[in-house]
């Protein structure tokens, strides 16, 4: 994270020497970060607050115009990208993507979204949704006995 917010900065610099000098820096410690770590986040990705990168040592790779919100956890293994069509996803806040996951394309994932492992999720999911599956469908949301909302409402 250290290596990207460098990166971030060297785009915020207006002396262009500076901005060049900083690049070429950013660019060797780059390559370190990504040999080392796995992870390749551009400096030009759009990321929120308290971005947590969960078991970094595996491949992580976040496509450079996707968007982060805040509080949003990534394990490892996990791609971030685009489909063959144009466009880049779009995740919400306090989402957490599990190990193996992938989100292809021009999707929109939604705030409070937990997408489960090795998913493929290449379509919008909304708001407050478990997502599972290859392709990546919700579940409904089940009480703590077990059964759906709408089940237990009819139960009553």
């Amino acid at each position: 994270m250290l290596v990207f917010r460098f990166g971030q900065y060297t785009l915020s610099l207006r002396f262009p020497p500076w901005r060049w000098a900083a690049s070429k820096i950013y660019g060797l410690l780059r390559l370190f970060s990504v040999i080392t770590t796995g992870v390749q986040m551009d400096a030009r990705l759009r990321v929120g607050e308290d971005l947590h990168l969960i078991h970094a040592e595996g491949p992580i790779s976040i496509h450079p115009d996707a968007i982060i919100g805040d509080r949003c956890g990534i394990m490892h293994n996990v791609t971030i990208g685009t489909n063959m069509s144009s466009g880049t996803p779009t995740i919400g806040d306090d989402v957490f993507i599990g190990v193996g996951a992938c989100i292809l394309g021009g999707v929109t994932i939604g705030d409070r979204v937990r997408i489960s492992a090795n998913s493929l999720v290449m379509t919008d999911m909304p708001d407050d949704s478990t997502v599972i599956g290859v392709p990546a469908r919700p579940m409904p949301r089940l009480n703590p006995l077990g059964q759906n909302r709408t089940e237990a409402r009819s139960n009553a």
